[in-house]
């Protein structure tokens, strides 16, 4: 495994990190809490050291998770980075969410000093290195109550990093340009792979002229890119993946063919996450973690040569001359996707 220091210069992370949410929900397939811990140790054996997970996986689950898998097991604090997430209402609205669908969200500073004190205490921490908002819209990220919200969290030692996690589904530009350009915001979650290289191969200029960190979800595609996929597949309403159209998957699975070249020396998989790692603002790479044998081969990528100057011209190249336009897809907005129903205000 190698290691990367995020902006602050400070904290080093895991070049491949663990998304909690394949262990904490129903959407990627594992259910039982024990498996989940057992893969969280095992990602920690493999070198793994950044985890991220937010309030609303498994309302609350993903972090009392990481409290089981390593505080109890005796691994220091200070050995992991730990992100989560706040802003939707899972006090008063609690229940699972499925897919893209969203619970009323609150960017309030009391909620936020709640929300962070509810993580603390289900992680089992005094501080958190990264706090991002989930999925706010372009209110939320202009809002200097939440930026004076995340700086007194800081000042009193619960936070480290402020950030934001884009989202629920792809696009999100001008959110996350706001974002790079945010005092205070160090750290922004993005979705990016060899299929869906926009919109955000437009922030990688803007985060390094702003020193700003970015973390990749979903490198593989929702299981293309590591093969899982396949067209005889169906998932539930519930499963983060139902909401891929099938016109998209066919696609996706054609561009595969073009991009087998890749394979020399690798795998796909291991391919998918280097394609990401070759960004210098992106610092960590979260892929879906649900079985041993992903461990180990996605955990291996961060060992192997990194994807030559040719083979990232040559991506470039097809993506610009064809794939782009087979796999274009609608980019969500504040505009085309309004934020969910505000949450009662805490006072």
């Amino acid at each position: 495994m190698r290691y990367r220091f995020l902006s602050d210069g400070r904290t080093a992370v895991s070049e491949i990190g663990f998304g909690v949410w394949s262990v904490a929900t129903t959407w990627w397939g594992v259910k039982d809490a024990q498996t989940g811990i057992r893969l969280l140790r095992e990602a920690l054996d493999a070198g793994v050291t950044f985890y991220d997970t937010a309030d609303v996986y498994g309302n609350g689950l993903g972090e009392t998770m990481l409290a089981d898998a390593f505080w109890k097991s005796g691994v220091p604090r200070d050995r992991l980075v730990i992100a989560t997430k706040f802003g939707y209402d899972i006090y008063t609205h609690a229940g699972e969410r499925g897919g893209h669908s969203e619970l009323p969200q609150d960017f309030s500073a009391p909620f936020i000093r709640r929300a962070c004190e509810e993580s603390l205490r289900r992680l089992g921490a005094d501080y958190i290195d990264i706090y991002q908002l989930h999925n706010p819209r372009m209110d939320a990220l202009r809002s200097d109550e939440v930026l004076e919200a995340l700086d007194q969290l800081k000042a009193q030692g619960k936070i480290r990093i402020g950030g934001v996690a884009l989202g629920p589904d792809i696009g999100w530009f001008d959110e996350g340009m706001e974002s790079l350009h945010r005092e205070g915001i160090d750290a922004i979650q993005i979705i990016y792979s060899l299929l869906e290289q926009d919109p955000s191969s437009g922030f990688f200029p803007a985060a390094e002229q702003q020193n700003k960190s970015l973390i990749v979800r979903v490198p593989h595609a929702s299981g293309l890119l590591d093969r899982s996929y396949s067209p005889e597949k169906h998932f539930s309403k519930s499963d983060h993946r139902s909401h891929r159209k099938e016109k998209w998957m066919a696609a996706g699975i054609a561009a595969i063919q073009i991009l087998e070249f890749l394979e020399a020396g690798r795998r796909l998989s291991q391919a998918a996450i280097q394609f990401c790692l070759a960004q210098p603002s992106v610092k960590t790479v979260l892929p879906n973690f649900t079985s041993s044998e992903q461990i180990r081969e996605f955990c291996a990528a961060a060992d192997l040569p990194a994807l030559s100057q040719e083979d990232l011209a040559r991506i470039r190249r097809l993506w610009d001359e064809g794939l782009r336009d087979s796999l274009v897809q609608p980019l969500s907005d504040s505009k085309t996707k309004p934020a969910p129903a505000p949450a009662a205000k805490i006072s």
